[in-house]
């Protein structure tokens, strides 16, 4: 793996990361190939298969507007490349915040991704996003309020 590897990998991580809690959903869809695979079924049974990058955004849409606010960390990234497909393997630590009357305004997952990376074009591209959950904290109501939140807030446009 080249240095030149290694480093767009990083960055496409980070991008991933950086558009999902700013809302830039153009920066967000700029990870992934146009088809991927989904796996977040050890968060939530059935979470997952196959979507068209921009349907699995628009999931994203329909969500995270709904927080006051999320950051995803990623530590320890482990990359792997052989020609133009990679993986890499990465801590996640995702923090979700909705102040509201029902209980604490944070939710917490903590485990790791396993990503599948094609170079489309010259660019690393997410192909395939498997989160494996080793724990959370919090209120795991959050998220489910931030749906109806962010429902709310759709209608209103």
């Amino acid at each position: 793996m080249s240095a030149d590897d290694h480093q767009e990998i990083t960055k496409l991580m980070a991008r991933f990361a950086r558009g999902i809690d700013l809302r830039d959903w153009a920066m967000y869809r700029s990870v992934f190939t146009d088809d991927i695979e989904i796996d977040y079924t050890s968060y939530r049974a059935g979470n997952g298969g196959p979507f068209t990058a921009d349907d699995w955004v628009q999931r994203g849409r329909m969500l995270f507007p709904g927080l006051t606010a999320s950051q995803h960390f990623l530590s320890n990234l482990d990359i792997t490349v052989d020609g133009d497909s990679g993986t890499v393997i990465s801590y996640v630590r995702a923090e979700h915040v909705l102040p509201n009357t029902g209980g604490d305004a944070m939710f917490t997952i903590g485990g790791y991704y396993t990503d599948s990376l094609r170079r489309v074009d010259g660019e690393w591209k997410i192909c395939k996003k498997q989160l494996t959950v080793l724990w959370n904290s919090g209120n795991p109501q959050i998220l489910a309020m931030a749906r109806e939140r962010a429902a709310a807030l759709l209608a209103d446009v």
